[in-house]
């Protein structure tokens, strides 16, 4: 199986490890993630005005190379699915944005949101299944306690993402359980860690990382996990007290199926 791969930003920079043990991980489980060639930003956050295109070309010029090239479009990034997601459903549901967009990008073939974009985690559950993956797992982590964090971006709007139950997921649990560990279920998983407000009032995005670090040591877990560099950053190092390790959860399913010391 072979999907367009959208990486982000992010992913070659300051979460390169999200994007390396996917690969290998992926690999390993025989799906080939072809990047694609020129991709740009996505934007980082979605843009809320009605009127606002130019922020979302970049993410149409994705979504036109995925269809180009027959494939579905896979994501990794939390904060780049959400926006991709997003604009692809504008481009199904709104025609004024899909008019705007297909006149200022002239496509030979205008684009009317034909693409699917499905995330890392959704590949794993939906296309090599759960079960499936367990069979691959050379080092289950046995004993590990793990708490799954989605944070927001995943989850939200639900009826737009499709992604999991936005009140009660449970996508990374399963995860969690194929690769041989038990999760652990904390309160604030699926609530927002404060991370857009790092710059503008670092107070208040300590106190709602605090609150979610603090959930996951007071249940027991060893490691938290999560498929958003922002997130992991914010979680890491603004949360204050007692300290979890978070790391993100392709690095777990690199270690079980046994190529992370590759990548290391």
């Amino acid at each position: 199986m072979t999907f367009s791969y959208y990486p982000g930003c992010t992913l070659k920079t300051k979460a390169k490890d999200l994007d390396r043990y996917a690969r290998s991980a992926a690999a390993a489980l025989g799906v080939e993630m072809a990047e694609l060639p020129e991709w740009q930003c996505c934007g980082a956050v979605y843009p809320q005005a009605k009127d606002e295109i130019a922020t979302k070309l970049s993410a149409v010029r994705a979504l036109m190379a995925a269809r180009d090239e027959g494939r579905e479009l896979l994501t990794l990034c939390s904060a780049c699915h959400h926006v991709i997601k997003r604009v692809n459903h504008d481009m199904v549901s709104d025609e004024n944005i899909r008019t705007k967009v297909n006149n200022y990008l002239k496509p030979e073939v205008p684009y009317t949101g034909e693409t699917k974009v499905i995330h890392y985690l959704e590949m794993l559950r939906d296309t090599v299944g759960f079960d499936e993956l367990a069979k691959r797992v050379t080092r289950p982590l046995k004993g590990r306690r793990i708490a799954a964090y989605y944070g927001c971006m995943l989850l939200r709007p639900g009826n737009v993402m499709g992604f999991d139950d936005p009140e009660n997921p449970r996508i990374m649990e399963d995860f969690i359980r194929a690769i041989g560990a038990e999760p652990v279920v904390i309160a604030y998983r699926n609530e927002c860690c404060g991370g857009y407000m790092t710059l503008e009032n670092r107070a208040l995005a300590q106190k709602k990382a605090t609150t979610v670090v603090d959930a996951a040591a007071s249940a027991g877990a060893d490691t938290i996990v999560t498929a958003c560099p922002l997130c992991q950053y914010n979680l890491d190092v603004n949360a204050v007290g007692e300290r979890v390790p978070v790391l993100y959860f392709t690095e777990l399913l690199a270690e079980a199926l046994g190529v992370k010391e590759a990548e290391a």
